[in-house]
């Protein structure tokens, strides 16, 4: 979960580029748009960033798991398939929100 929860903050601080002027603009605040550009060198890296939690992410969602991870061969209360299928529909939802953000500078004129 903490990788998914960095993946969708490194996504909005990439995104910020281009939502933050936006934004401000909404809001009465136009010079604080200026400073929201400051995150456009870092952008790629962001998205890079971002791309590699959600990769972890994965990884640790969609491991197998052993049924007996507890110590003395108790069952494992934390891998439940309830809590799986709750950090699996986080991650998905992470997913579809990082690549609206991501793709922001390319729908934002039609919105406008």
């Amino acid at each position: 979960m903490k990788t998914t929860i960095g993946a969708v903050v490194a996504a909005l601080a990439a995104s910020a580029c281009c939502v933050g002027p936006l934004v401000a603009v909404m809001l009465g605040a136009g010079t604080l748009g200026a400073v929201a550009l400051t995150f456009e060198p870092y952008r790629p890296w962001l998205l890079g960033l971002s791309g590699l939690l959600l990769a972890v992410g994965y990884y640790v969602t969609y491991r197998p798991v052993p049924a007996t991870a507890g110590a003395g061969g108790e069952a494992c209360t934390t891998c439940a398939p309830s809590s799986k299928r709750v950090a699996r529909w986080g991650l998905w939802v992470a997913t579809v929100l990082i690549v609206l953000l991501a793709a922001f500078p390319y729908y934002v004129r039609f919105l406008l």
